[in-house]
């Protein structure tokens, strides 16, 4: 998977938490977070703050545990 992917995904979705990249993707949490921090460093993704829920609405995941990335452009 190459940073193009990742990038076309978030900027499609929105925002996603990492373990449902790492599902989407079938790619490893940390290979995907070096990725997502050069992202955020060229301004195209931000980290969301801890204990952001996801727009699953389950319920089921801690949201202190979840990391999710939104798309900023």
């Amino acid at each position: 998977m190459i940073v193009t992917e990742l990038s076309g995904y978030l900027r499609e979705n929105g925002r996603a938490a990492l373990r449902d990249l790492s599902h989407r993707f079938d790619a490893n949490p940390e290979a995907l977070r070096g990725m997502l921090e050069t992202l955020e460093r060229k301004g195209r993704v931000r980290k969301l703050p801890a204990n952001t829920p996801c727009a699953g609405g389950c319920c089921s995941c801690d949201p202190a545990s979840i990391e999710i990335y939104e798309w900023v452009g």
